[in-house]
Protein backbone atom coordinates (compact mmCIF):
# COMPACT_ATOMS: atom_id res chain seq x y z
CA UNK A 1 0.00 0.00 0.00
CA UNK A 2 1.32 3.46 -0.88
CA UNK A 3 2.34 5.58 2.09
CA UNK A 4 4.47 8.66 1.55
CA UNK A 5 4.92 12.39 2.07
CA UNK A 6 5.42 14.68 -0.93
CA UNK A 7 6.74 18.23 -0.90
CA UNK A 8 8.67 20.34 -3.38
CA UNK A 9 10.29 23.76 -3.17
CA UNK A 10 8.79 26.55 -5.31
CA UNK A 11 10.87 27.27 -8.39
CA UNK A 12 10.69 29.14 -11.67
CA UNK A 13 12.47 27.63 -14.67
CA UNK A 14 13.04 29.19 -18.09
CA UNK A 15 14.13 26.38 -20.40
CA UNK A 16 15.25 26.70 -24.00
CA UNK A 17 17.96 27.93 -26.35
CA UNK A 18 18.54 31.63 -25.77
CA UNK A 19 16.52 31.73 -22.54
CA UNK A 20 19.38 33.59 -20.80
CA UNK A 21 18.43 36.70 -22.78
CA UNK A 22 15.38 37.08 -20.52
CA UNK A 23 17.56 37.64 -17.44
CA UNK A 24 16.88 41.36 -17.14
CA UNK A 25 13.10 40.99 -17.17
CA UNK A 26 13.27 38.28 -14.50
CA UNK A 27 15.49 40.46 -12.32
CA UNK A 28 12.97 43.28 -12.75
CA UNK A 29 10.18 40.99 -11.58
CA UNK A 30 12.21 40.23 -8.44
CA UNK A 31 12.68 43.94 -7.81
CA UNK A 32 16.47 43.56 -7.99
CA UNK A 33 18.36 46.84 -8.44
CA UNK A 34 21.94 46.00 -7.43
CA UNK A 35 22.91 42.58 -8.78
CA UNK A 36 26.24 40.85 -8.12
CA UNK A 37 27.18 38.33 -10.80
CA UNK A 38 29.06 35.31 -9.40
CA UNK A 39 30.96 33.43 -12.09
CA UNK A 40 33.53 30.67 -12.06
CA UNK A 41 36.82 31.67 -13.74
CA UNK A 42 35.97 29.81 -16.96
CA UNK A 43 32.88 31.96 -17.50
CA UNK A 44 34.18 35.51 -17.11
CA UNK A 45 33.24 36.25 -20.71
CA UNK A 46 29.66 35.03 -20.22
CA UNK A 47 29.46 37.07 -17.03
CA UNK A 48 30.48 40.19 -18.95
CA UNK A 49 27.86 39.39 -21.62
CA UNK A 50 25.12 39.08 -19.02
CA UNK A 51 26.36 42.20 -17.23
CA UNK A 52 25.87 44.06 -20.50
CA UNK A 53 22.34 42.73 -20.80
CA UNK A 54 21.24 43.83 -17.33
CA UNK A 55 22.99 47.20 -17.63
CA UNK A 56 22.87 49.40 -14.57
CA UNK A 57 21.38 46.60 -12.45
CA UNK A 58 24.84 45.01 -12.35
CA UNK A 59 26.92 46.34 -9.47
CA UNK A 60 29.87 43.99 -9.96
CA UNK A 61 31.28 40.60 -10.91
CA UNK A 62 32.89 38.21 -8.41
CA UNK A 63 34.88 35.40 -10.07
CA UNK A 64 36.71 33.89 -7.09
CA UNK A 65 34.76 30.62 -7.28
CA UNK A 66 36.54 27.50 -5.94
CA UNK A 67 35.35 23.87 -5.95
CA UNK A 68 33.68 22.55 -2.77
CA UNK A 69 33.17 26.16 -1.50
CA UNK A 70 35.96 26.66 1.06
CA UNK A 71 34.76 28.73 4.02
CA UNK A 72 37.25 31.50 3.28
CA UNK A 73 35.85 31.86 -0.27
CA UNK A 74 32.31 32.02 1.10
CA UNK A 75 33.41 34.78 3.47
CA UNK A 76 35.03 36.70 0.60
CA UNK A 77 31.80 36.48 -1.41
CA UNK A 78 29.73 37.71 1.52
CA UNK A 79 32.14 40.60 2.03
CA UNK A 80 31.76 41.59 -1.63
CA UNK A 81 27.95 41.58 -1.34
CA UNK A 82 28.11 43.82 1.72
CA UNK A 83 30.69 46.13 0.13
CA UNK A 84 28.57 46.63 -2.99
CA UNK A 85 25.24 46.56 -1.12
CA UNK A 86 23.94 43.96 -3.58
CA UNK A 87 20.30 42.94 -3.26
CA UNK A 88 20.48 39.88 -5.55
CA UNK A 89 23.10 37.39 -6.76
CA UNK A 90 23.18 35.72 -10.18
CA UNK A 91 25.34 32.59 -10.28
CA UNK A 92 26.94 31.69 -13.62
CA UNK A 93 28.72 28.41 -14.22
CA UNK A 94 28.72 24.97 -12.61
CA UNK A 95 27.81 23.69 -9.18
CA UNK A 96 30.67 25.53 -7.51
CA UNK A 97 29.31 28.92 -8.60
CA UNK A 98 25.84 27.93 -7.41
CA UNK A 99 27.35 26.68 -4.17
CA UNK A 100 29.05 29.99 -3.51
CA UNK A 101 25.80 31.83 -4.12
CA UNK A 102 24.10 29.56 -1.60
CA UNK A 103 26.84 30.15 0.96
CA UNK A 104 26.19 33.88 0.62
CA UNK A 105 22.40 33.46 0.91
CA UNK A 106 22.86 31.46 4.13
CA UNK A 107 24.17 34.59 5.83
CA UNK A 108 22.61 37.45 3.85
CA UNK A 109 18.92 37.52 2.96
CA UNK A 110 18.78 38.04 -0.80
CA UNK A 111 17.34 36.13 -3.77
CA UNK A 112 19.51 33.93 -5.98
CA UNK A 113 19.12 33.52 -9.74
CA UNK A 114 21.00 30.71 -11.47
CA UNK A 115 22.43 30.42 -14.98
CA UNK A 116 23.95 26.91 -15.02
CA UNK A 117 26.47 25.89 -17.67
CA UNK A 118 26.90 22.25 -16.58
CA UNK A 119 24.63 19.38 -15.56
CA UNK A 120 25.27 19.76 -11.81
CA UNK A 121 21.61 20.25 -10.81
CA UNK A 122 22.36 22.00 -7.52
CA UNK A 123 20.39 25.02 -8.71
CA UNK A 124 17.22 22.99 -8.13
CA UNK A 125 17.96 22.24 -4.48
CA UNK A 126 17.99 23.86 -1.03
CA UNK A 127 21.19 21.91 -0.27
CA UNK A 128 24.34 23.83 0.65
CA UNK A 129 27.90 22.64 1.18
CA UNK A 130 30.99 24.18 2.76
CA UNK A 131 34.52 22.86 3.19
CA UNK A 132 36.57 23.73 6.27
CA UNK A 133 39.61 22.04 7.77
CA UNK A 134 39.62 19.34 5.11
CA UNK A 135 36.02 18.27 5.84
CA UNK A 136 32.93 19.03 3.78
CA UNK A 137 29.65 19.57 5.58
CA UNK A 138 26.24 19.91 3.97
CA UNK A 139 22.76 20.90 5.01
CA UNK A 140 19.36 22.05 3.79
CA UNK A 141 17.94 25.54 4.05
CA UNK A 142 15.09 26.89 1.94
CA UNK A 143 16.75 30.32 1.99
CA UNK A 144 19.47 29.12 -0.40
CA UNK A 145 17.10 27.79 -3.08
CA UNK A 146 17.51 29.85 -6.29
CA UNK A 147 14.32 31.69 -7.16
CA UNK A 148 14.79 31.52 -10.94
CA UNK A 149 16.90 29.22 -13.14
CA UNK A 150 17.72 29.61 -16.82
CA UNK A 151 18.39 26.32 -18.61
CA UNK A 152 19.94 27.38 -21.90
CA UNK A 153 21.53 24.55 -23.95
CA UNK A 154 23.48 27.16 -25.92
CA UNK A 155 25.61 27.51 -22.79
CA UNK A 156 26.46 23.81 -22.50
CA UNK A 157 27.68 23.38 -26.09
CA UNK A 158 30.92 25.08 -25.04
CA UNK A 159 31.54 22.49 -22.32
CA UNK A 160 34.73 20.53 -23.03
CA UNK A 161 33.86 16.82 -23.41
CA UNK A 162 36.08 16.05 -20.40
CA UNK A 163 33.73 18.21 -18.31
CA UNK A 164 30.41 17.40 -20.00
CA UNK A 165 30.64 13.62 -19.58
CA UNK A 166 31.42 13.49 -15.85
CA UNK A 167 28.98 16.33 -15.19
CA UNK A 168 26.22 14.26 -16.79
CA UNK A 169 27.19 11.21 -14.74
CA UNK A 170 27.01 13.37 -11.63
CA UNK A 171 23.39 14.14 -12.57
CA UNK A 172 22.64 10.45 -13.09
CA UNK A 173 23.98 9.80 -9.58
CA UNK A 174 21.35 12.13 -8.11
CA UNK A 175 18.59 10.16 -9.81
CA UNK A 176 20.01 6.75 -8.89
CA UNK A 177 20.15 7.55 -5.18
CA UNK A 178 16.72 9.17 -5.27
CA UNK A 179 15.28 5.80 -6.29
CA UNK A 180 16.29 4.16 -3.01
CA UNK A 181 16.09 7.22 -0.75
CA UNK A 182 14.52 6.80 2.67
CA UNK A 183 11.84 9.34 1.75
CA UNK A 184 11.41 8.23 -1.88
CA UNK A 185 7.94 8.71 -3.33
CA UNK A 186 6.27 7.69 -6.61
CA UNK A 187 6.43 11.16 -8.18
CA UNK A 188 10.14 11.65 -7.58
CA UNK A 189 10.84 8.07 -8.65
CA UNK A 190 9.14 8.74 -12.00
CA UNK A 191 11.29 11.84 -12.48
CA UNK A 192 14.44 9.99 -11.43
CA UNK A 193 13.84 7.10 -13.82
CA UNK A 194 13.17 9.49 -16.69
CA UNK A 195 16.28 11.49 -15.79
CA UNK A 196 18.50 8.40 -15.98
CA UNK A 197 16.94 7.31 -19.28
CA UNK A 198 17.31 10.70 -20.95
CA UNK A 199 20.87 11.28 -19.76
CA UNK A 200 22.03 7.79 -20.72
CA UNK A 201 20.72 8.41 -24.25
CA UNK A 202 21.91 11.99 -24.60
CA UNK A 203 25.41 11.93 -23.12
CA UNK A 204 27.01 9.74 -25.83
CA UNK A 205 25.53 12.09 -28.44
CA UNK A 206 26.90 15.12 -26.60
CA UNK A 207 30.35 13.51 -26.56
CA UNK A 208 30.17 12.58 -30.25
CA UNK A 209 29.07 16.00 -31.53
CA UNK A 210 29.73 19.00 -29.35
CA UNK A 211 27.51 21.24 -31.51
CA UNK A 212 24.45 18.95 -31.31
CA UNK A 213 22.13 21.45 -29.65
CA UNK A 214 19.26 18.95 -29.48
CA UNK A 215 21.42 16.44 -27.57
CA UNK A 216 22.57 19.18 -25.21
CA UNK A 217 18.96 20.17 -24.64
CA UNK A 218 17.99 16.61 -23.77
CA UNK A 219 20.96 16.22 -21.44
CA UNK A 220 20.08 19.50 -19.74
CA UNK A 221 16.47 18.33 -19.38
CA UNK A 222 17.69 15.12 -17.74
CA UNK A 223 19.96 17.11 -15.44
CA UNK A 224 17.04 19.35 -14.47
CA UNK A 225 14.99 16.29 -13.48
CA UNK A 226 17.95 14.95 -11.51
CA UNK A 227 18.31 18.27 -9.71
CA UNK A 228 14.62 18.31 -8.78
CA UNK A 229 14.83 14.87 -7.16
CA UNK A 230 18.12 15.75 -5.44
CA UNK A 231 16.35 18.65 -3.78
CA UNK A 232 13.20 16.72 -2.88
CA UNK A 233 14.48 13.47 -1.32
CA UNK A 234 17.49 12.31 0.65
CA UNK A 235 20.71 10.81 -0.64
CA UNK A 236 22.78 7.92 0.72
CA UNK A 237 26.19 6.19 0.55
CA UNK A 238 27.21 7.44 -2.89
CA UNK A 239 26.90 11.11 -2.01
CA UNK A 240 28.46 10.62 1.42
CA UNK A 241 31.52 9.01 -0.17
CA UNK A 242 31.84 11.71 -2.81
CA UNK A 243 31.64 14.44 -0.17
CA UNK A 244 34.38 12.72 1.83
CA UNK A 245 36.64 12.30 -1.21
CA UNK A 246 36.06 15.83 -2.46
CA UNK A 247 36.22 17.58 0.90
CA UNK A 248 39.21 15.68 2.31
CA UNK A 249 41.28 14.81 -0.76
CA UNK A 250 40.21 17.68 -3.06
CA UNK A 251 39.13 15.36 -5.88
CA UNK A 252 37.22 16.97 -8.74
CA UNK A 253 33.50 16.93 -7.94
CA UNK A 254 31.98 15.55 -11.16
CA UNK A 255 34.87 13.15 -11.82
CA UNK A 256 34.43 11.69 -8.35
CA UNK A 257 30.69 11.17 -8.79
CA UNK A 258 31.15 9.60 -12.21
CA UNK A 259 33.76 7.15 -10.93
CA UNK A 260 32.09 6.15 -7.65
CA UNK A 261 28.51 5.79 -8.95
CA UNK A 262 28.77 2.27 -10.48
CA UNK A 263 30.47 0.94 -7.35
CA UNK A 264 27.99 2.49 -4.93
CA UNK A 265 25.19 1.20 -7.15
CA UNK A 266 26.60 -2.34 -7.03
CA UNK A 267 26.88 -2.07 -3.25
CA UNK A 268 23.23 -1.04 -2.80
CA UNK A 269 20.97 -2.38 -5.54
CA UNK A 270 20.39 -5.91 -4.24
CA UNK A 271 18.95 -4.25 -1.14
CA UNK A 272 16.78 -1.92 -3.25
CA UNK A 273 14.73 -4.10 -5.64
CA UNK A 274 12.34 -1.36 -6.82
CA UNK A 275 15.26 0.90 -7.69
CA UNK A 276 16.90 -1.96 -9.57
CA UNK A 277 13.72 -2.55 -11.60
CA UNK A 278 13.43 1.12 -12.53
CA UNK A 279 17.11 1.39 -13.47
CA UNK A 280 16.83 -1.78 -15.53
CA UNK A 281 13.99 -0.16 -17.47
CA UNK A 282 15.87 3.13 -17.85
CA UNK A 283 19.13 1.56 -19.02
CA UNK A 284 17.71 -1.41 -20.93
CA UNK A 285 19.69 -4.00 -18.99
CA UNK A 286 19.58 -5.75 -15.62
CA UNK A 287 23.36 -5.34 -15.37
CA UNK A 288 22.89 -1.86 -13.97
CA UNK A 289 26.27 -1.32 -12.31
CA UNK A 290 28.12 -2.65 -15.35
CA UNK A 291 26.09 -0.40 -17.68
CA UNK A 292 26.85 2.65 -15.53
CA UNK A 293 30.55 1.79 -15.46
CA UNK A 294 30.64 1.38 -19.24
CA UNK A 295 28.74 4.66 -19.73
CA UNK A 296 31.08 6.45 -17.33
CA UNK A 297 34.15 5.30 -19.24
CA UNK A 298 32.51 6.03 -22.60
CA UNK A 299 31.91 9.67 -21.65
CA UNK A 300 35.48 10.22 -20.50
CA UNK A 301 35.29 9.89 -16.74
CA UNK A 302 38.43 8.80 -14.85
CA UNK A 303 38.88 5.04 -14.72
CA UNK A 304 40.29 4.68 -11.19
CA UNK A 305 40.67 6.49 -7.89
CA UNK A 306 44.40 6.29 -8.53
CA UNK A 307 43.79 8.55 -11.53
CA UNK A 308 42.27 11.07 -9.10
CA UNK A 309 45.47 11.12 -7.08
CA UNK A 310 44.52 8.87 -4.16
CA UNK A 311 46.83 6.32 -2.54
CA UNK A 312 45.81 3.01 -0.99
CA UNK A 313 46.41 4.56 2.45
CA UNK A 314 43.86 7.25 1.60
CA UNK A 315 41.20 4.59 1.06
CA UNK A 316 41.31 3.50 4.69
CA UNK A 317 40.96 7.11 5.81
CA UNK A 318 38.02 7.66 3.45
CA UNK A 319 36.28 4.48 4.63
CA UNK A 320 36.68 5.59 8.24
CA UNK A 321 35.31 9.07 7.57
CA UNK A 322 32.38 7.72 5.54
CA UNK A 323 31.26 5.43 8.37
CA UNK A 324 31.86 7.60 11.44
CA UNK A 325 28.25 8.77 11.80
CA UNK A 326 25.09 6.78 10.97
CA UNK A 327 22.94 7.77 7.99
CA UNK A 328 20.26 6.10 5.89
CA UNK A 329 21.33 3.64 3.21
CA UNK A 330 19.34 0.67 1.85
CA UNK A 331 22.19 -1.69 2.75
CA UNK A 332 24.09 -1.56 6.03
CA UNK A 333 27.13 0.67 5.72
CA UNK A 334 30.20 -1.01 7.18
CA UNK A 335 33.80 0.12 7.22
CA UNK A 336 35.00 -3.11 5.59
CA UNK A 337 32.31 -2.97 2.92
CA UNK A 338 33.07 0.65 2.05
CA UNK A 339 36.82 -0.04 2.04
CA UNK A 340 36.29 -2.88 -0.45
CA UNK A 341 34.12 -0.62 -2.62
CA UNK A 342 36.92 1.96 -2.66
CA UNK A 343 39.54 -0.69 -3.41
CA UNK A 344 37.53 -1.84 -6.42
CA UNK A 345 37.27 1.77 -7.61
CA UNK A 346 40.98 2.31 -6.98
CA UNK A 347 41.93 -0.63 -9.19
CA UNK A 348 39.15 -0.05 -11.72
CA UNK A 349 37.72 -3.57 -11.57
CA UNK A 350 34.20 -4.15 -12.85
CA UNK A 351 31.72 -3.34 -10.04
CA UNK A 352 30.47 -6.35 -8.13
CA UNK A 353 27.48 -6.79 -5.83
Amino acid sequence: MLDFVFSISPMRVLFGAGSRHRLDEELASLGARRVLLIADPAHRRLARELAGQVGTRCCGIFDGVVQHVPVEVAEAGRAKVRELQADCCVTIGGGSATGLGKAIAMEIALPLVSVPTTYAGSEMTPIWGLTEGGLKRTGRDSAVQPRVTFYDPELTVTLPPAVAGPSGMNAIAHSVEALYAENANPIMSLLAEEGVRVLAEALPRVMAAQDDIEAHGKALYGAWLAGVVLGAVGMALHHKLCHVLGGTFKTAHADTHALILPYACAYNLEAAPDAKLRLTAALGTAQVARALRELSLAVGAPATLKDLGLSTADLATAAELATQAPYYNPREVTRDGVHQLLLDAYHGVMPRA
